[in-house]
């Protein structure tokens, strides 16, 4: 699925947006610059219910509500009575299996000391293991693996449906880490201590029960933990606020309280910087003030110090005693002084920066032009390896810091690519690299970021048959005049005659960009089949940097939809395809992309997959995490932005007498991050007013929709059938 919310930090968290993304969410123990932000926070269910007369249809709210869940599984079995019984189902499910399981995918590494760390499911291994090798084993063909941890089989000894969230390790000798387990799939997760080297969970060491958290090591007998200490410890977006120091041995109640936020806050998030070799340096709180506004503070013997950056700003690492930032907005750090662009990534000495705060020496790392922007942030010992996206086209660069400054080289890698560091390791200069696109299955690269020099290390086999297959890229004109970039991947001789079945995806929103990608399933499933994908490069992403996704916010976001609608109208006005062949996909923040583009173009679609959506838009700050997404969306409660949003909801915007498509509404009762209830009222809703629509709600899988790679293959192959319906036949 092409869906899942990122780190507050990141974004709505709302789209693990290419498969490419979704090979790099693979377990990486073995690095921790500083820790990661959750990706939401601890509450169950709605707040602050209004009068339920002005919605009908509100009981469904109630996740876990007995009504609620009859609905659900009536919704649930009629749809799946349709498609289950469709006679491509059992072929599309099977092949997607064989895909999803297959024993010969490239093991993508982790880097954990002298380890190389990696977490494989398969059909033997549905809930996944986490093992390991070390990298001579690895480059052969037939790496030996050692296990580290068995999930199936934690999960049957326990009783529990595990689902693994990943770990993070103590270093620099990274044998005591945190595992974070989740039930079914939920963000909220519960955090163990556990041993590499005796592999297995330490008696009496650190516990953590459920909840939506974040933890960082400070040292072997001491964490930093954000999390809610008693039930009302939440932000109004259902964040902790609240940042202890818990010592080995004490209780949760025992721990020490080091920063507090305010409730307003979205949340504050615990970290540690750490140097190349893993020693210590300081720890801090990223207090998020807003969804994109936040201080960094600085854990002093005296006491929390702010660091002097503007509120827009996100901490990348820290290299040579230079902490990094890059900006999404433009900085003048010292009056007088240079300004530093929006999109720049920056640096300036640690040390220094708190001695005097007003004499900050800030330098340039890199300057991204209007057609660029920088995809994500690494490094080794040695270097700092950004990736770059040029006109949606990866490559990679080298820093290096000296007297001068930062200077940078480029990695010869593949072209064009989408490419991403999978991990860097920070005992040396290596790091591995993913290079992907649509129509080359992914390579993994072995890099030295110091001498620029790359090996091309394994690659996935082909999974469909790409023979006469061709991607394009083009560019459609928005309604204010903006170009579009957008990609087609379709047949080299496919007649020009609108009869195309076309699959038209994309996301817009939190800066999160949709770069090319092999997706094993959609070729075999889609293209293979005579399908035609479309991938656009909408506002509201983050393809061309920080301006790119302002241009959509709040009130502004009409743009994001018209561009969306500029993509399909420049493909049916190429003859590519037509209204009556057109489909469109979405997930999380693009499930609300799907259901504007349901009630605002009906004509456009025939067929609409609506996946972990947002729909409710004059309540969804208050369902779960809803109230951290204002600064995105606009707040229901301001009224000009509730006027602009009252005029886009896709669950307000539904009227009877309307030809709509029939849409496919996916969703999953474990979703703590999106609530489950806009789903389950837009499709009650429709059909109240007798308009057909499909539904299926996994009871499991959270904000993915899918625990493990049985219940994704399940999910694809039910969208497909759906798609098949109404595109191919």
């Amino acid at each position: 699925m092409k869906n899942t919310l990122y780190p507050p930090s990141a974004g709505l968290a709302l789209a693990v947006a290419t498969p490419l993304l979704a090979l790099l969410a693979s377990l990486s123990p073995g690095r921790t610059v500083y820790a990661q932000t959750p990706t939401s926070n601890t509450t169950t269910i709605a707040r602050a219910m209004p009068d339920s007369a002005a919605d009908p249809f509100q009981w469904l709210e109630e996740v876990q509500g007995a009504q609620a869940l009859a609905w659900v599984g009536k919704e649930n079995q009629r749809s799946l009575d349709v498609l289950q019984a469709d006679a491509r189902f059992a072929s599309l499910q099977q092949q997607a299996l064989a895909i999803v399981q297959a024993s010969d995918r490239v093991p993508m590494p982790s880097f954990r000391g002298r380890h190389i760390d990696n977490f494989w499911q398969d059909a033997s291994a549905v809930r996944g293991v986490w093992r390991r090798t070390d990298l001579a084993s690895y480059r052969s063909a037939t790496p030996r693996w050692e296990t580290v941890l068995d999930f199936d089989a934690l999960a049957q000894a326990e009783s529990a449906n595990w689902v693994y969230k990943g770990a993070s390790c103590l270093q620099p000798a990274q044998r005591l880490c945190l595992v974070s387990l989740s039930d079914g799939g939920k963000d909220a997760v519960q955090m163990r201590e556990f041993d590499t080297e005796t592999k297995s969970f330490v008696q009496g060491g650190f516990a953590l029960p459920a909840a939506k958290q974040q933890a960082a090591w400070l040292d072997q007998d001491s964490l930093l933990v954000a999390r809610p200490w008693n039930p009302e410890d939440v932000t109004e977006s259902g964040y902790p606020y609240i940042v202890k120091r818990l010592r080995r041995g004490q209780s949760l109640a025992q721990a020490q309280e080091v920063f507090r936020g305010d409730k307003k806050d979205v949340g504050n998030w615990p970290g540690v910087i750490r140097d190349s070799q893993g020693g210590f340096v300081t720890a801090y709180v990223e207090r998020s003030v807003a969804f994109f506004a936040k201080e960094f503070h600085i854990l002093t013997d005296k006491g929390p110090v702010r660091l002097p950056v503007p509120l827009k700003s996100s901490l990348r690492g820290y290299l040579d005693g230079h902490i990094i930032f890059s900006l999404q907005e433009a900085w003048t750090p010292v009056a007088g002084g240079p300004t530093f662009a929006q999109s720049s990534l920056v640096s300036f000495d640690l040390a220094a920066a708190l001695a005097t705060p007003s004499k900050l020496a800030v330098q340039l790392v890199f300057a991204p032009h209007a057609r660029q922007s920088i995809q994500g942030v690494s490094h080794t010992a040695s270097r700092l390896v950004l990736s770059l996206s040029t006109n949606v086209v990866g490559e990679m660069m080298s820093f290096t810091h000296g007297p001068q400054g930062w200077s940078g080289q480029r990695l010869d890698l593949p072209s064009p690519a989408s490419l991403g560091v999978v991990s860097a390791s920070e005992e040396d200069d290596k790091l591995f690299v993913s290079a992907t696109s649509f129509l080359v299955p992914t390579t993994l690269w072995l890099a030295d970021a110091a001498t620029g020099r790359t090996e091309a290390l394994k690659a996935s086999p082909a999974r469909f048959d790409a023979q006469g297959l061709i991607t394009e890229q083009r560019e459609a004109i928005s309604k204010d005049g903006t170009r579009i970039p957008y990609f087609v991947v379709r047949r080299k001789d496919l007649p020009m005659d609108g009869q195309a079945p076309t699959l038209l995806y994309a996301y817009g929103g939190f800066q999160v960009p949709m770069n090319p990608a092999y997706s094993a399933l959609t070729g075999k499933l889609w293209l293979e089949r005579g399908g035609v994908y479309v991938l656009a490069n909408i506002r509201g992403g983050g393809e061309f940097g920080p301006a790119w996704h302002q241009a959509g916010l709040k009130t502004q976001r009409q743009v994001i939809y018209d561009d969306f609608v500029a993509v399909a109208q420049d493909l049916i006005a190429r003859k590519v395809t037509s209204p009556r062949r057109l489909g469109i996909q979405g997930g999380s923040n693009g499930g609300l992309l799907m259901g504007v583009q349901l009630t605002q173009r009906p004509d456009l679609w025939n067929a609409v997959v609506v996946q972990v959506p947002l729909l409710d838009m004059l309540r969804y700050h208050k369902l779960l995490a809803g109230a951290s997404w204002v600064a995105e969306y606009g707040s229901p409660d301001d009224p000009t932005e509730a006027a602009f949003l009252a005029q886009l909801s896709p669950y307000h915007q539904l009227k009877a007498g309307v030809a709509y498509p029939e849409p496919f509404f996916v969703t999953s009762t474990k979703d703590d991050r999106v609530h489950p209830g806009h789903a389950r009222k837009m499709a009650a809703k429709m059909q109240a007013m007798g308009l057909p629509f499909y539904y299926y709600e996994n009871t499991d899988g959270g904000h993915a929709a899918a625990a493990n790679l049985k219940e994704t293959a399940k999910r694809v192959s039910l969208e497909m059938v759906y798609l098949s319906r109404k595109l191919m036949d």
